[in-house]
């Protein structure tokens, strides 16, 4: 039955992988929507002060990933999802946002569908080119721990903001500092090309001034730029 149940999983997993054909369909509209909904995504976390980021997290944010998965499933749950990635560049300025794709698979009755809406803070310059690859596994390829909230006393806590990922997800559960495992996150290069109208990809788009802003994403760039300066 464990045998039975792995496999399942692993198939599961292969089907959130990148590069479905279904990503053929994806209009230029709803690019631009899911940049505006990572925007919102941000804004709400900081909103309330049991989901918000302290400053002294955002002050060490060397890159940002805003991510939206969708959840459904009874015994074996699926998530699958997109988010963005801006990162810090030696100038200070944060690059535009780059579009991403975001999946997991876990164990557990699950009944229904919901929405997963998670923020991870990285404050490394390494661990974000790590999805130039292709696929970074949040918690594996990089250490990822649960990031302390702004109404949380832990928020000075060095021994957790340091952490090269801190995830922050809404409704959680878990403590400050708590080892996890967040899923993958993935590039999505097509996406991006259709969304900017450009040959370049990933690594180009993140640390390179050669693509300007569309004026869809400016908002949540001037947002990002505020929060961490």
């Amino acid at each position: 039955m464990k045998k039975l149940v792995i496999t399942l999983l692993i198939a599961l997993t292969a089907t959130l992988a990148p590069g479905r054909a279904s990503d053929e369909t994806v209009k230029r509209d709803d690019l631009i929507t899911h940049v505006e909904s990572c925007e919102a995504i941000l804004q709400e976390f900081m909103g309330r002060p049991e989901t918000a980021i302290p400053a002294s997290v955002l002050a060490r944010a060397r890159a940002i990933v805003i991510t939206n998965q969708f959840k459904a499933g009874f015994l074996i749950g699926v998530q699958d999802g997109y988010g963005v990635i801006l990162v810090k560049k030696a100038s200070g300025r944060w690059s535009v946002p780059v579009l991403i794709k975001a999946g997991a698979a876990s164990l557990g009755f699950q009944l229904g569908a919901t929405s997963v809406e998670t923020v991870f803070v990285i404050t490394d310059d390494q661990t974000p080119r790590l999805m130039f690859n292709n696929r970074f596994n949040v918690g594996v390829d990089a250490k990822a721990v649960a990031g302390p909230h702004a109404s949380e006393k832990e928020d000075d806590n060095h021994a957790i903001i340091n952490a090269p990922v801190l995830v922050y997800m809404k409704n959680s559960g878990l403590y400050a500092g708590a080892t996890l495992r967040a899923g993958y996150l993935a590039r999505n290069d097509p996406a991006n090309r259709l969304l900017y109208n450009t040959a370049y990809v990933m690594p180009e788009l993140l640390y390179s001034d050669w693509v300007s802003p569309i004026p869809e994403v400016q908002p949540l760039m001037n947002l990002v730029q505020r929060l961490a300066p």
